[in-house]
């Protein structure tokens, strides 16, 4: 008897807590409820049809997350609503919890909220508890955080939910979930960086799955540390954490940069595309949950403790036990075969000019698809400045055409619709692309030099751009004829005898007029080629000048957009010289310009070469 016990024992399956989870990345655009529907229609599928149980999403993914003022106005809460409840309607929440991002408007105040929706029915609104409100975010000028800590409130739903779903009031408020085999919370974007992050007191009460829906902006090298802090999260306390990021412009001036991920107990488990184009983009990972209990019972510490908490009852829990995450996906057939945890892998890190290379590029194709423009003008002066911009312009083209080569059948679309191809066309290369794309003039005057004119060329026909040359020098004269008809008096250059005031106000007059002439040129280009629309006047000022001061007010750094304001000098010239070698860009003529002393070339020559831009500065790059 006692043998067949034993057998018995040995032939029964073990039952383990694996977990099937996704996160993923979304490209949403503000205001666009309708698009932004779409895709999170799209991330719902996907995930359930790789049979994930729980998918994550990124923050305010309903509405986008750069409304900006627009989060003032009633109808913005309420055509979130609206994809909520077209979301409960669609039958993807059936046997799947989804986490999303909406504002949620509630006694007199608006929240940053993740709405949990299964079965139809909307669970919980877990407002954000620390708000971004420095660098590039304002989040306290348009939300307030939630300051009752561990407490919910009965929220009245709005009508367009009570229809689908016959429910009237759901908790608001800073709480968890206890599903039938785990406990999961959240941890929402800026609290994750908070000196007192939600993840620890959350782990010590025995949350084992935390999900972070973020908006995080692009940096250089910021990711590494974005990383950090998502596996550092769970290598003190163990537990499952997901990521979920936004991916594009979104209407502002930053770019979001997408890599979303999956880590387990302080490692790595999956990680998305950093820099791409692709609207939707799904992570799904199995996980052990039994892995994080006994990473946790592994430490002493934890458990002591987490025993002091033992007499707590978790500030505040939903309810959820009869729904099990680690049950087979409402998209899966049930398994025979049990699941296997996904295993750790080494984080993929760009260098310094892969990112420069990579993301404002991928920025550009966002901006220049949604602005209706038919492409980018630049004025290409044969400096690193610019040279960088072009650059920047010719890798954004490799990434369409790869892009398009691998399927993606929306991405092809825009670039017929930008590029003015025909239904039955597609880029044939990079080079056909950014011929179709970008326009670069040289607008040169009686003190630029052949050498800059002939790099400027070259690197043109090396991208592959429509390049034109011209020079100013009639508008300028007709200027400073204006001047001395009104005023009796004509200004002279310094090399001429004029005095600092005088050279200062001709070397403005040429940068003014260029600018004039970027514009005038953008606005008719398209029209020469009989194309609609007009193009993009690209910048090209890098941020220590802005920090500098050393610009000439309304000159060509009052462009459309700046790919480069936020990157050094020194970056930028280490980028030139990467991207003439590196084997996708390859563009040899950039060594040359990033070896030549940088000068504005808007002054004669005294005595000898002009004046470099480090020595009118009085200080160097």
């Amino acid at each position: 008897r006692v043998g067949e016990q034993v057998a018995l024992i040995r032939h029964t399956v073990v039952m383990v807590r694996v977990a099937t989870v996704a996160t993923c990345t979304l490209n949403q655009w503000a205001l666009d409820f309708g698009g932004n529907l779409e895709r999170t229609l799209r991330s719902l599928r996907e995930a359930r049809e790789r049979g994930a149980t729980y998918r994550l999403g990124p923050e305010l993914e309903t509405t986008g997350y750069s409304c900006e003022d627009h989060f003032y106005e009633g109808d913005t809460c309420t055509h979130s609503w609206e994809v909520v409840a077209a979301i409960l309607g669609s039958g993807l929440t059936a046997g799947f919890l989804v986490d999303v991002g909406l504002p949620v408007e509630h006694r007199g105040a608006r929240y940053n909220c993740r709405a949990f929706l299964l079965d139809a029915k909307v669970v919980l609104l877990r407002a954000k508890t620390s708000l971004a409100n420095d660098g590039n975010y304002r989040e306290l000028r348009w939300f307030t955080a939630w300051k009752a800590a561990g407490r919910t409130e009965s929220y009245v739903l709005p009508a367009c939910v009570r229809e689908v779903c016959g429910q009237a009031t759901t908790p608001i408020g800073d709480a968890a979930l206890q599903l039938a085999d785990t406990l999961l919370g959240t941890e929402l974007c800026e609290e994750l960086f908070a000196p007192q992050a939600p993840h620890v007191r959350l782990a010590l009460r025995g949350v084992e799955v935390l999900g972070n829906g973020s908006g995080s902006h692009h940096q250089l090298r910021k990711l590494d540390t974005r990383l950090q802090l998502i596996c550092s999260a769970t290598a003190k306390s163990g537990g499952v954490y997901l990521y979920s990021n936004l991916r594009g412009c979104d209407g502002s001036r930053m770019y979001f940069d997408g890599c979303s991920c999956i880590v387990v107990n302080g490692r790595l488990v999956a990680q998305g595309e950093q820099f791409d184009l692709a609207d939707v983009e799904t992570l799904v990972a199995n996980v052990d949950l039994d892995a994080v209990a006994s990473y946790r019972m592994a430490k002493s510490s934890f458990m002591e403790q987490a025993s002091a908490h033992a007499c707590d009852v978790l500030d505040c829990v939903v309810d959820l036990s009869g729904f099990a995450l680690c049950s087979d996906g409402p998209g899966l057939a049930s398994r025979c075969v049990p699941r296997q945890p996904k295993l750790p892998q080494a984080a993929h890190l760009h260098s310094f000019e892969e990112e420069i290379a990579y993301g404002p590029a991928a920025w550009l194709w966002d901006y220049v698809r949604r602005s209706g423009a038919a492409g980018f003008l630049l004025p290409l002066s044969g400096g690193a400045d610019s040279a960088a911009v072009a650059a920047i312009v010719c890798s954004m083209c490799q990434m369409v055409v790869k892009v398009i080569a691998s399927g993606d059948e929306v991405v092809l679309a825009d670039a017929r619709r930008i590029g003015g191809y025909s239904a039955s066309e597609r880029p044939a290369s990079a080079a056909d692309l950014c011929g179709r794309l970008l326009t670069t003039v040289y607008i040169g005057s009686a003190n630029s030099s052949n050498a800059t004119r002939d790099l400027a060329a070259r690197l043109a026909a090396e991208v592959g751009a429509r390049h034109l040359s011209l020079r100013l020098d009639a508008v300028t004269s007709a200027l400073v004829s204006v001047f001395e008809t009104v005023c009796g008096r004509k200004p002279q250059f310094r090399a001429a005898g004029g005095s600092a005031n005088e050279n200062i106000a001709l070397q403005n007059i040429q940068a003014r007029v260029r600018m004039v002439l970027a514009f005038m040129f953008a606005q008719l280009m398209p029209w020469v080629s009989g194309r609609p629309g007009f193009l993009l006047v690209l910048g090209a000022a890098n941020v220590d000048e802005g920090l500098r001061g050393y610009l000439t007010k309304y000159d060509c750094s009052s462009a459309d957009i700046n790919p480069i304001g936020g990157i050094s000098k020194g970056d930028l010239k280490s980028f030139l010289r990467w991207a003439s070698r590196e084997n996708t860009l390859r563009l040899p003529v950039l060594a040359e310009i990033a070896a030549a002393p940088p000068t504005a070339e808007l002054e004669p020559a005294c005595g000898g070469g002009g004046p470099t831009n480090q020595g009118r500065k009085g200080q160097g790059h």
